[in-house]
């Protein structure tokens, strides 16, 4: 090379370091780029390499790029504006809103006002009945969201991202998936019907053969573009379990209106027929007291095994995860659509029991990914503990949820900035721990390392200030005096009251004065005296 400067390579810098530098080097950390190279033993075929730097690419370019092959987040430094701007989820929530603002609007139009169709009219929703239903929907929605979001507590991310994520799946699952379902099953169902002397069961078939695969893949739809968008933070199990049922949740919400809707309007237009009240609550005790579970469980399946192939080292169970658990998501709505459309009576208790059992099922196997992630995140820190990174207290912190609930509770009546502290420092153990088992794992290559620095970091820097291990109560603020009370004087001997009394001395400056005589003297107790003896 006859020490002459090079122009730019479009070289990638794996490849630049095989031709340009000696194998014996490999091993070592590789040189800033714009240094001068090594000779290389042989020059490889073909014609000349421009050159052995690249100039086109800066260092933080270079850093973003291995951190984003990775799924690592970058520290995006600067005014906070900037920051928000380049956050990806931040455009992941306003896209997200947009597309469910118009999938709902869609919808609205499609559902709610009558429709004319050839040979008749198709009777909507209406307008009245909207707001009634919507809030029986929202009696099953609500508390099986706030337990999805009790459950999510392993998730090394920041607060807001952790609602952006679950908001992007409420609405993904309530309007998107929801609204593209409707569209494909009555397509389906148009194909699938049988005109004339067919089957009367033929109007079943397109509920139990083509709404399950239809609607449990685009109720997983959005779970594999989180996957992709950000598969670092999908550290365990419940992170699917948790997408998943949030997705599965919102479809659930939106259908029940649908179901509701039509069972209340259908009833209101019809003669004789029972109240429209009376009709919507028993409808709702089938789908939303009996089994508000349905959606939610299907796509569970879906979701865990999308996350066990995220976390697998296997490339053949990063193929067969997801394509399982959706399989099983979609026979278990089979199941489902099939039992409450062809059976009825005893037989279809006896499948709701069974329903029940698989309910419990999944709750059990919840709480047991809970106590296994403490020990799992346990188990990681204490690796840095032993090798003097961390102190001890910080792996037990980090590791008990209820100790980690109790330290955000403490550190909110000691002021904002502990209270930050406080959360930045948990999160910071968390990710840590996850990326210690995903550098054994080797799903994680070397940018891993600068990660690791820069959370340890961060932990030291913010456990001066931030609660570890809380102890006693609260410190909750102390109720002030409105105004100061007059204090009496303490009770004296023989007191005011004469000889004896205990009332207190009246405060100076009152005009009054204490009774008796206020000269009277009495002379010392003899100690010879005693009672007369008999």
């Amino acid at each position: 090379m006859g020490g002459r400067t090079l122009p730019a390579t479009r070289l990638d810098p794996p490849l630049l370091n095989r031709y340009l530098v000696p194998r014996a080097l490999h091993s070592y950390p590789p040189r800033e780029w714009g240094a001068p190279c090594f000779p290389p033993p042989r020059r490889p075929p073909g014609p000349p390499p421009a050159a052995c730097t690249l100039a086109h690419m800066s260092v933080e370019a270079q850093e973003r790029r291995e951190r984003r092959r990775s799924g690592i987040p970058v520290v995006r430094t600067g005014d906070p504006a900037r920051r928000v701007l380049t956050n990806p989820m931040v455009w992941l929530t306003v896209a997200m809103l947009i597309l469910s603002l118009l999938c709902a609007v869609a919808l609205w139009f499609q559902v709610v006002p009558d429709q004319e169709v050839p040979g008749g009219t198709l009777i909507g929703l209406g307008t009245d009945a909207i707001p009634k239903v919507s809030l029986y929907a929202a009696y099953s929605l609500v508390p099986i969201s706030l337990l999805y979001f009790w459950a999510d507590r392993w998730r090394p991310v920041h607060l807001w991202t952790r609602v952006a994520l679950w908001l992007a799946a409420l609405c993904w699952g309530g309007f998107v998936s929801t609204f593209i379902s409707a569209q494909v099953n009555t397509w389906a169902a148009g194909h699938l019907a049988i005109q004339g002397d067919g089957d009367p069961a033929s109007g079943a078939r397109a509920a139990v053969f083509v709404a399950p695969f239809v609607e449990e893949s685009t109720k997983a739809t959005i779970l594999f573009f989180i996957a992709i968008l950000m598969r670092y933070g999908w550290v365990n199990r419940l992170s699917g379990i948790v997408l998943a049922g949030l997705s599965g949740a919102g479809f659930a919400f939106t259908e029940n209106i649908l179901y509701y809707g039509r069972a209340y309007r259908y009833a209101a237009q019809t003669f004789g027929q029972a109240d429209p009240d009376e009709v919507l609550q028993q409808i709702f005790l089938l789908r939303g007291v009996m089994t508000p579970f349905a959606h939610p469980l299907f796509t569970m399946c879906a979701g865990v095994g999308l996350a066990v192939a995220l976390r697998a080292k296997s490339k053949l169970f990063r193929v067969l995860a997801p394509l399982v658990g959706f399989l099983a998501a979609a026979l278990l709505h089979m199941m489902f659509n099939a039992s409450s459309t062809l059976v009825q009576g005893t037989p279809l208790l006896l499948l709701w029991g069974v329903a029940l059992l698989l309910v419990g099922t999944a709750i059990g196997f919840i709480i047991r990914q809970l106590l296994r992630e403490g020990r799992s995140v346990r188990a990681r820190l204490e690796d840095y503990v032993r090798a003097g990174w961390l102190e001890p207290d910080d792996a037990l912190a980090a590791s008990r949820l209820r100790t980690r609930a109790r330290a955000l509770w403490h550190a909110l009546w000691r002021g904002p900035r502990t209270l930050w502290s406080t959360m930045v420092y948990q999160v910071a153990l968390t990710e840590l721990a996850y990326l210690r088992d995903s550098l054994t794992r080797g799903l994680v290559d070397a940018v891993g390392t600068r990660r690791e620095n820069e959370l340890l970091r961060t932990v030291a820097e913010r456990r001066p200030l931030a609660v570890v291990l809380p102890q006693g109560r609260a410190p909750y603020p102390s109720l002030r005096r409105r105004r100061a009370v007059e204090q009496w004087a303490p009770p004296a001997y023989p007191g005011p009251a004469g000889l004896g009394g205990s009332w207190p001395a009246v405060p100076a400056g009152r005009g009054s004065q204490p009774l008796g005589q206020t000269a009277t003297q009495y002379s010392e107790v003899d100690p010879s005296w005693a009672p007369p003896r008999s």
